[in-house]
Order: structure tokens, then C-alpha cells, then sequence
């Protein structure tokens, strides 16, 4: 089977037509070449490091793997710890890039004082539409939830809202959408 990805709309002048040129053909079996890719990390911009990451590890219990200082910006690289406390910090750092469901915080030194910045665009509004949400697996999402709301996190949907009810959003500190989905999650339930 073929399938295309990654389309964009040209205009076929001949016909007078919107035409969809295809600009990847790939093959689903996934290919030798590609057995040991590994989706590994994510980033968004935050305009406070501080007040981000004790929201990430106080709140969703992340931990720092690893920071990279430059002269512009900083980069923090989050994850969760499934190494049973066995895995060193020296380990973790040099693992970073080998491992799945890392989230790259990136500061822009100077925005965390600065009351002409407007904070970053969510993804979930115009302009801006695009990146939606990242998501967190939980076993209990009322219990997690129950624990968010007693530490003052701001909800966007919370469980008992609309039709989904076994799935809530939170809010990080930019504003940044997390789905709270549980861990045994079933779509075709």
C-alpha cells in the first residue's frame, strides 16, 4: 500500500483548478531504514523557566533530564522516569536523545521580564491555529484531576464537560493545552 502524505493545494492553470500535489510517497511497511526512529521530543517556548518548570515537575512530575544554556536561550529537556530510580543523571542526560516522550522547554532569555511580551501563540487560537495539545497518560484521570484542581491548575475542559467525559484539558503557564487521557484509553469505545 502507498499512501501520500504532506499535500498542498497548487493551482492547475490548464484546467482552471485546485489540484493536491503529493510531496512524499511512502510505502506503510516501515522500511529498514527507518526501524530505529523513534519519535523523541517536542518543543514549545515558555516565558518563564521557573514558574514552567515547577509546573512540570511539581504538578505533572516530570523531571529535568537535562539543560543546555546558550547565549540567547535556554533549552530544558523534560521526561518521566520509568527507569525505577535506577538510571543515573549522567545516564539520563546522555540517553536524552534515544528516548520517546521527551518535552523541550525553550526560554527565550528576557521574556520572563519584559511587560511588552504578549506570551506565545497556544495553537489553539487565531492566529496561530496549528499545534493543538500535548497529552499525559494517567491510571485515575477524576483522581489526577482532583489533585490539579487542589493545586490551582487551570482546567480548559474538565472530565464532567461535554460528551468526552473520560478526558480532561489543563493549562499550563503559557496557556499551553494538556489532555489528561487515561492510560487504558480505548478509541473504538
Amino acid at each position: 500500500m502507498v499512501l501520500y502524505i504532506n499535500t498542498f493545494p497548487t493551482v492547475d492553470h490548464h484546467h482552471h483548478r485546485e489540484q493536491h500535489l503529493p510531496l512524499y510517497k511512502v510505502n506503510m511497511a516501515r522500511a529498514a531504514e527507518t526501524a530505529s526512529f523513534k519519535f523523541n521530543h517536542t518543543m514549545i517556548r515558555v516565558r518563564d523557566p521557573k514558574v514552567s518548570l515547577q509546573f512540570y515537575t511539581e504538578i505533572l512530575g516530570m523531571e529535568l533530564i537535562s539543560k543546555g544554556e546558550f547565549s540567547d536561550f535556554t533549552l530544558y529537556f523534560l521526561g518521566y522516569d520509568h527507569s525505577d530510580g535506577k538510571a543515573t543523571t549522567e545516564e539520563k542526560e546522555k540517553g536524552r536523545f534515544s528516548r520517546e516522550g521527551v518535552l523541550e522547554l525553550t526560554h527565550n532569555h528576557g521574556t520572563e521580564n519584559n511587560p511588552e511580551f504578549k506570551g506565545y501563540a497556544s495553537g489553539n487560537s487565531d492566529p496561530g491555529k496549528g499545534f493543538g495539545h500535548i497529552a499525559i497518560a494517567v491510571d485515575d484521570v477524576e483522581a489526577a484531576c482532583e489533585r490539579f484542581e487542589k493545586l490551582g491548575v487551570m482546567f480548559k475542559k474538565r472530565p464532567s464537560d461535554g460528551k468526552m467525559r473520560h478526558i480532561a484539558f489543563i493549562l499550563d503557564p503559557d496557556g499551553y493545552w494538556i489532555e489528561i487521557v487515561p492510560s487504558n484509553l480505548s478509541l473504538s469505545s
